[in-house]
């Protein structure tokens, strides 16, 4: 293929399209931006660079178990009614809210002269991710209160949340071993914006009959919410220290760094079957600057406001309500501290099956990227498959299955169709068309 020396837009509008899964994306070897998913995908331009700030921008946001519409629709549903049937007792702990952003810095990348067979890459882009589950005994307990639920325990473990912004600063290297097997690694500097995680509470609230008093309220908890970062940005925000050089700080490798990898292969069974696959975000973020850290952690048991008859009645001075917060203040377990803390990356998994159809067009083949052997897939017409991805989240891995159609007409234009099944959606369908005007190459999905 002719050199891509320009990358030029890139506009992602999957709606429904979550949890960071670019199927989309994913081996759709046309286009340079897709090597970020497969440092061992199949290159077959020499060199690429992406335009600062337009070549690559998506975001991805949904939620399981319900939608907005279950909420507001005009169904002549009383609304008090529809939280408690279709939250509050509709949805379990495994459903979630969660979103992703991702927005490309610099990404550029280039054969080497003297070993053709290898492919340098190099960028760096900003990303945002969070995911919260839906906290069930909580949610029932702010809504109904505790009254109607003598004995029972309200788990504190339904809370589990995290969320992060980091700049990725990466380097990666591409290579073709053989005709059969393309490997490639990619390295990662992280440098962590802001950071929270309350992700291993654990305990019960519980409400029993009382001994001094009618009813007894007892916390057992063993609960923490790690931050990084977020106290920088609210001290700057309340003293007007301009938030944008806290954030430009921090991110420019000045704020909590961490390491990472990627790696990818994609081997060709024969010259029209290929597999791929590729793990990404191995790596951690070790926190140590403008950390702050709540912590839950103990067992405590109230029994309320306690009159001592008749004595009590006669005192005008006694202030039976600010005696019981301050018990309440004594009694809970609960502290602040700066601890350090690491977090870990939300590791991707995609892999994939391709088969190649139609008459392969040799005209394609043009850039020494078929270098070791004959088993180049570049230049069919037609690439049907499957792809598999899974995330790693906290409450465990989430999975996604979608089956593919692409073609190509020549070297101007590649469409590219999907359908996916996850934990979202069974009717997910996206379609992703990429253009080659020249040197430059537009793409949107």
């Amino acid at each position: 293929m002719r050199n891509r020396c320009l990358c030029l837009l890139l506009v992602l509008c999957n709606v429904f399209v979550y949890a960071q899964n670019k199927q989309l994306l994913y081996d759709f070897k046309e286009i340079p931006q897709a090597l970020l998913l497969n440092p061992g995908i199949e290159i077959g331009y020499k060199s690429y660079f992406g335009i600062p700030l337009l070549s690559g921008i998506s975001f991805q946001a949904g939620s399981s178990g319900a939608s907005v519409n279950d909420f507001f629709a005009n169904d002549g549903v009383d609304i008090n009614d529809k939280i408690r049937e279709r939250a509050l007792y509709g949805m379990g702990v495994r459903d979630e809210l969660s979103g992703t952003y991702q927005l490309e810095l610099l990404n550029a990348g280039f054969r080497g002269k003297n070993n053709p067979e290898n492919f340098y890459s190099f960028g760096i882009y900003n990303e945002g991710d969070a995911i919260g589950y839906w906290f069930k005994d909580y949610a029932i307990l702010g809504f109904e209160g505790n009254a109607r639920y003598l004995n029972k325990r309200f788990d504190l473990s339904h809370l589990k949340t995290r969320g992060e912004m980091v700049n990725v600063f990466h380097f990666g290297l591409n290579k073709r071993v053989s005709g059969d097997l393309i490997l490639g690694v990619r390295a990662k500097l992280y440098s962590s914006i802001f950071s929270f995680k309350s992700t291993k509470n654990s305990g019960y609230f519980v409400t029993t009959q009382g001994q001094n008093n009618i009813l007894a309220s007892t916390l057992v908890a063993d609960m923490v919410l790690h931050t990084a970062g977020i106290e920088s940005l609210r001290n700057a925000a309340d003293n007007n220290l301009g938030i944008g050089n806290v954030f430009a700080k921090r991110g420019l490798l000045g704020g909590d760094l961490g390491f990472g990898a990627d790696f990818g292969l994609t081997y060709s069974i024969n010259k029209n079957t290929i597999i791929t696959a590729s793990i990404l975000d191995i790596g951690f973020i070790s926190h140590s600057g403008a950390v702050k850290n709540y912590v839950f952690k103990g067992q405590a048991t109230i029994e309320g406001v306690e009159v001592k008859l008749p004595e009590d009645l006669v005192n005008s001075s006694a202030d039976f309500w600010q005696d019981l917060v301050d018990e309440v203040k004594g009694l809970l377990p609960y502290e602040e501290n700066n601890d350090s803390y690491i977090s870990f990356r939300p590791t991707k998994l995609y892999s994939s099956i391709r088969y190649n159809f139609g008459e392969q067009n040799k005209f394609l083949q043009d850039c020494n990227c078929n270098v070791g052997g004959n088993r180049s897939s570049l230049g069919y017409p037609n690439g049907l498959g499957g792809q598999l991805y899974v995330i790693n989240r906290p409450r465990g891995p989430q999975v996604a299955l979608t089956a593919f159609y692409q073609r190509n007409f020549g070297r101007v234009l590649s469409l590219k169709t999907t359908y996916t099944i996850d934990k979202f959606s069974a009717t997910n369908i996206g379609f992703g068309a990429n253009f080659n005007i020249g040197a430059v190459n537009i793409y949107a999905m």
